[in-house]
């Protein structure tokens, strides 16, 4: 069976005319039906006064579409965007972030990157860097499965996309434009590129992304530039188009050639394009420096298999984990990771103290190699995992504990199963799970009790966002997450008056402590922790 489409609406500058752009959103679809998102792209603000808006920020006016937005490209602006990781400035209104991949529970993969081009230091909040673009491509284009992303939006036009394409109407591509976004764009192969600020309608001639007869074919690229919303000259400023996320097409579908295509148009294109060159990331250090034992009293280093080296003067080399595709604050062999916190390292994976914990032995089960979630695990680091959920749960018993284990399968980029104790005497499971589905209600959160034995692989596919809580029975709950989803939702259940009581550190940067008490935590936590360590037995 064919794999239906998505149907999608992409937009250019709003410039702060959110009902005008809105009333015709709603007309369309009253006429065509409904769409699944509308796509953003250029100034979403404006210099008008923050009448219109403040009415759809609280709430007296909704969105009738979820809507994706991109962030600031000029300083007035700036203000709106607070978060750089993105968030959600109203209902069904959501700032994607400065840089970074969306992967829908469709599995259509949208790349954006927020802001103008600048090449100076430091880098203006409305702006992004030579870094920011070698970034992207590096988390991308890094393995040799990597054949293009669905959609790359970007605000700037890139530069000399009118080569050996139909004219570009007023704006001369070889000045206009951005030679960094040319650069990302050649990279990520996107099936679609939609960008504004130019005030204009421009749809390229679809361009190749390979040199016929010397390579494979490939899908072709369509190029939309979008106008300002509400334009006088009334320029097309509204886009709608249907898609197949590329993962789930045939390759012989994918591939197909449109009458009309043209030679890519970035190809020799002169000097300035360079400027986007790939910039050498620091090469990252081996992963198996880090695997040292943390027995402070016995001081004896492992070999990354977790056995001790004597017994072989030639210890088999472990498979190398997997690298991430740029920096990343839970790879282990990052520098990015705050090894103070590290507790234990096993072959595949690692303990770590939770950063703002809600309580001083909240941990994290992570794995060595870059892995976004338990989904993508290979089979030798799930059973690590088990086995450290196995131990985990030994250890809280012996303290009068039991653990909750959840896992936020969205807006994160390396796994982290979090495990929080629960004193006995605060709660039954059963408890900890009413609370779970009783707070998921209110929120309007479909959480699903799935059968105890069974594997979240079965149920969820590698890239698509959900949410899933194991209690200590092993019963477990699953929400797949179709649009927004409350952060710290696993904490704020966790943290209220019905479990642990203590509603105040519901947020993690609200519970920060000095490195100092930090490594205090740690160094208990190793010690307590050794009688139970199995990586310790040869």
């Amino acid at each position: 069976m064919a794999q239906k489409p998505l149907r999608l609406l992409a937009c250019g500058d709003v410039e702060g005319k959110f009902d005008v752009l809105f009333n015709r959103v709603r007309a369309i679809q009253k006429k065509s039906g409904n769409f699944d998102l509308l796509l953003c792209v250029g100034n979403f603000f404006g210099s008008t006064p923050d009448a219109e808006w403040e009415k759809y920020k609280t709430g007296i006016k909704k969105a009738p579409i979820q809507t994706y937005v991109l962030g600031a490209n000029n300083q007035e602006t700036v203000k709106y965007f607070q978060d750089a990781d993105g968030c959600e400035l109203a209902e069904n209104i959501t700032y994607l972030g400065r840089k970074g991949i969306f992967t829908g529970s469709s599995g259509l993969q949208i790349v954006y990157l927020s802001g103008t081009e600048s090449l100076n230091e430091p880098v203006p909040g409305y702006s992004f860097s030579p870094k920011d673009v070698s970034s992207l491509r590096t988390m991308l284009c890094s393995t040799s499965q990597f054949k293009g992303v669905d959609i790359l939006l970007t605000s700037p036009w890139p530069k000399y996309v009118g080569n050996f394409g139909n004219s570009s109407g007023e704006v001369d591509t070889k000045k206009c434009g951005s030679a960094l976004v040319s650069s990302l764009a050649t990279d990520l192969k996107p099936r679609y590129h939609f960008a504004a600020l130019e005030k204009t309608y421009y749809e390229r001639l679809p361009y190749r992304n390979h040199i016929v007869l010397q390579e494979n074919a490939q899908h072709a690229t369509r190029f939309i530039a979008l106008a300002n919303v509400g334009n006088p000259e009334k320029k097309k400023y509204l886009y709608a188009f249907s898609i197949v996320p590329m993962k789930l097409m045939e390759t012989a579908e994918l591939v197909k050639q449109p009458p009309d295509v043209t030679e890519n148009p970035y190809r020799k294109s002169g000097k300035e394009a360079s400027m986007g060159k790939q910039i050498s990331a620091p090469e990252e250090e081996s992963a198996c420096q880090f695997f040292f034992d943390l027995n402070e009293k016995q001081g004896r280093k492992r070999s990354s298999t977790g056995r001790d080296n004597k017994s072989s003067p030639h210890p088999k080399q472990p498979r190398k984990p997997p690298q991430p595709p740029g920096p990343c604050w839970f790879c282990l062999a990052s520098p990015e990771v705050e090894k103070h916190l590290v507790v234990n390292i096993g072959t595949h994976c690692y303990l770590a103290l939770a950063k703002g914990g809600l309580s001083d032995d909240h941990v994290l089960i992570l794995p060595i190699g870059h892995y976004q979630s338990v989904v993508e695990l290979s089979t030798e680091v799930v059973e690590e995992v088990e086995k450290y959920k196995v131990t985990l749960r030994r250890f809280f018993k012996s303290r009068g504990k039991r653990c909750v284990l959840f896992e936020r399968n969205y807006k994160s980029h390396h796994l982290q199963l979090q495990v929080i104790p629960v004193p006995l005497s605060c709660c039954t499971t059963d408890d900890i799970k009413d609370a779970f589905v009783t707070q998921a209600e209110q929120q309007q959160i479909e959480l699903l009790e799935i059968p105890e034995h069974s594997d979240i692989k079965q149920i969820a596919q590698p890239g698509a966002a959900y949410f899933y809580v194991e209690l200590d029975t092993g019963e477990k709950l699953f929400h797949r997450i179709k649009k927004n989803f409350p952060l710290q939702f696993g904490r704020e259940v966790l943290a209220s008056e019905a479990i642990l009581n203590i509603p105040d550190k519901s947020d993690w940067r609200q519970c920060q402590l000095s490195k100092e008490e930090e490594e205090m935590l740690a160094r208990r936590f190793r010690k307590d922790f050794e009688p139970f360590d199995f990586t310790l037995d040869d």
